[in-house]
């Protein structure tokens, strides 16, 4: 067996940087939010109202918009072909509402016209949500029992995650894009409005890069562990 009951602090060493990068990238979003959700947009809009106006001009008048509980929860939902928006996007007049229902409407384009990453993130999901929790099992195990190749397939697991998290970002970056010209080219927002809805969406992204930084440097730190203890057994 090579199970030893303590802490490595290794792991730190891997994973300390991406944490701090991750508690970073939260206030950083939650700031932007707080702050543009107090600028009113130049068109005096609510999120619900710029939803309608541009969903059907752009072919997704099918889309159904439904109100969703909590902060930051709003998204687009492929499976029901509904935008799902908090009550502080819908009903806010802010600039920050007005950025947010414009993402979610880049992903609902996404959607409509076959994004192939969006498709690739998507048939990704039912692997991912399986490999959350055989993976640390898997590597539990093998470990335990002193079988790397029982471990290594946990670490596969892990690896699935990173390419999840991998593929979300031009996802994310696409919509965000589609977003800002979608409040160009409706006149929803230019100038001052315009730049201060980017920083809440690249405030936004980063919360995806973290999140990436974070899969990748716990994979590493078991790739590490796994490698050092080949070394040993030869």
């Amino acid at each position: 067996m090579f199970f030893q009951p303590y802490f490595d602090p290794m792991y730190l060493l891997f994973v300390l940087p991406s944490l701090l990068l991750a508690l970073y990238a939260q206030m950083k979003v939650r700031s932007a939010y707080a702050r543009y959700t107090r600028v009113p947009n130049r068109r005096g809009l609510t999120g619900l109202d710029a939803a309608r106006m541009v969903l059907g001009p752009v072919g997704l008048g099918h889309v159904q918009i439904e109100g969703t509980p909590g902060e930051l929860t709003d998204h687009y939902d492929p499976r029901t072909k509904t935008l799902r928006l908090s009550q502080g996007v819908a009903y806010g007049r802010s600039v920050a509402a007005l950025a947010i229902v414009m993402h979610e409407i880049g992903h609902a384009l996404q959607d409509a016209q076959g994004y192939a990453p969006l498709k690739l993130r998507g048939s990704l999901v039912p692997a991912i949500i399986v490999s959350s929790w055989v993976a640390p099992v898997m590597f539990m195990v093998g470990w335990l029992l002193g079988q790397p190749s029982i471990a290594w397939l946990g670490v596969a697991g892990f690896a699935a995650a990173a390419v999840f998290s991998l593929v979300t970002l031009p996802v994310e970056f696409n919509a965000s894009n589609r977003g800002l010209q979608l409040l160009q080219s409706f006149r929803l927002a230019d100038g001052e409005d315009l730049h201060q809805a980017k920083e809440v969406l690249d405030a936004a992204a980063l919360t995806y890069v973290a999140a990436l930084a974070q899969t990748l440097s716990t994979l590493l730190y078991y790739v590490f562990l796994l490698t050092g203890f080949s070394r040993r057994d030869s």
